[in-house]
């Protein structure tokens, strides 16, 4: 198989790529590779029906290695970008590699920086690398005496995955004592509950911070910031994202701490620990302004580009993400040309009624093709379903809400004014029955 990448001269390789996923993170990383230099066939496993307007897609389950293998093999794919983080953490993309395939995602034991949040945490300590106090329970009686040491609100995580839904912030101790009785005995998340960590609450403002690597060179993105809860004023229950926005303004020196303090000693952890980490690092950071000297502690790490925040900071990335991505894939980042982004971005998700609780599906989304400058509609919780005539009968196939996060309305332009003006422009022009959606994206921008 060739090896040859982009160096700083010359033309790049060209390799038939696969995109793992089907919500608005791949959407938005399709739409990049199908600008590529280095795509010549492009397909995604699922998709959706944004997703299959520029790239083949495929009804696989992306869980099930061999699947993934069989499929990659009937294609020819060379070069494999897995979205989210339950096939890294199944060890998808170590069986891919086993079989001589490249792939931008770390493999299983990279992908505990996610699944685990004990191993993160555990970590993070071992590097020196800053984080809140925390405590590693495995019974509600460990629960209950680390909540005794903490004053509220209270920080509970779930140890597993739980698609952006195993942090809690209560502030009773009875509730907490509940929400831990509810994931150990009750399996409320199933066997993401059966460890759980406890912290001290950080105070400050959420940052994410988004770094291509392939485990010694790094190319870092703008940063951004995600609205997690609901409804409007951050209130209601955490969602796996209600939208994001790039670039955040920031006090001087803040990406140079996240760069040296967090980026920097985390790579270095990983290879001192023999661990292989090709991908994305996401560093979901706590940005502490108290006293006017700004600090920066982990909250998180993520192993893949986020979503939402992957359709607020791709928009604006300037050079050609394949090239990068296939780059850190191949171990030879450092000799992909550096790329600089440019001008601010705003996403905000539409969701359906009901959302992050039960909601109902099958509902026709009216006014995608209204096409605004400077707009992109990523498809996230979307399907195809046929409109009836009087009669019941099938008539011309339609586009219908599949699932909680269903578009990412994302607004681009040279200042946030004016992305964000875009990006509520074209929410205003498409509906849905029961759609929701949070008005004050940005608000700390504002």
């Amino acid at each position: 198989m060739k090896k040859k990448i982009k160096t700083l001269f010359g033309d790049p390789e060209k390799v038939n790529v696969l995109v793992l996923g089907s919500g608005g993170r791949e959407h938005c990383l399709v739409e990049a590779l199908s600008k590529s230099r280095v795509t010549a066939g492009l397909h995604c496993a699922p998709g959706n029906p944004g997703i299959a307007g520029i790239a083949s897609v495929h009804d696989i389950d992306i869980r099930y290695r061999r699947s993934v293998k069989n499929l990659c093999a009937a294609l020819e794919i060379e070069f494999v970008v897995v979205g989210p983080e339950a096939p890294l953490a199944d060890g998808v993309a170590d069986e891919l590699r086993a079989n001589g395939i490249r792939v931008f995602g770390p493999g299983a034991e990279g992908a505990r920086l996610e699944s685990s949040k004990a191993f993160a945490k555990l970590f993070m300590r071992r590097h020196d690398i800053p984080t809140s106090p925390f405590d590693i329970c495995a019974s509600v009686e460990e629960c209950r005496a680390a909540l005794m040491t903490r004053t509220p609100p209270y920080v509970i995580k779930a140890d597993g995955l739980a698609s952006g839904k195993g942090v809690f912030l209560p502030d009773d101790i009875e509730e907490a004592l509940s929400i831990c009785d509810e994931l150990m005995r009750g399996e409320k998340l199933g066997v993401a509950g059966k460890k759980i960590v406890i912290e001290d609450f950080s105070p400050g403002k959420e940052l994410t911070v988004l770094a291509i690597t392939d485990g010694s060179a790094y190319r870092l993105l703008e940063p951004s910031r995600d609205h997690k809860r609901a409804f409007d004023g951050d209130r209601g229950s955490n969602t796996g994202g209600m939208g994001a926005y790039a670039p955040v303004t920031l006090p001087p020196g803040v990406m140079d701490m996240a760069r040296d303090r967090v980026l920097v000693p985390t790579l270095g952890g990983l290879k001192m620990e023999g661990i292989d980490f090709r991908g994305v690092l996401y560093m979901g950071l706590m940005l502490d302004e108290a006293g006017g000297s700004p600090s920066v502690s982990v909250v998180e790490y993520n192993v893949r580009f986020g979503d939402p925040e992957t359709q607020a900071v791709v928009p604006l990335y300037g050079g050609d993400l394949g090239e990068a991505m296939l780059a850190a894939a191949d171990g030879r980042l450092g000799e992909c040309e550096a790329a600089h982004s440019s001008g601010c971005s705003l996403c905000v998700v539409m969701a359906s009624g009901g959302y992050p609780g039960a909601f109902r599906r099958g509902f026709p989304i009216s006014g995608l093709d209204k096409g605004l400058p400077g707009v992109h509609v990523y498809h996230g919780g979307t399907g195809y379903g046929h409109k009836r005539n009087a009669a019941g009968e099938k008539g011309k196939r339609e586009i219908l809400t599949a699932g909680g996060r269903v578009l990412s309305v994302v607004g681009t332009g040279d200042t946030f004014a004016e992305a964000k003006e875009r990006a509520y422009a074209m929410t205003g022009a498409i509906s849905f029955e029961g759609a929701h959606y949070r008005k004050d994206i940005g608000w700390s921008e504002d």
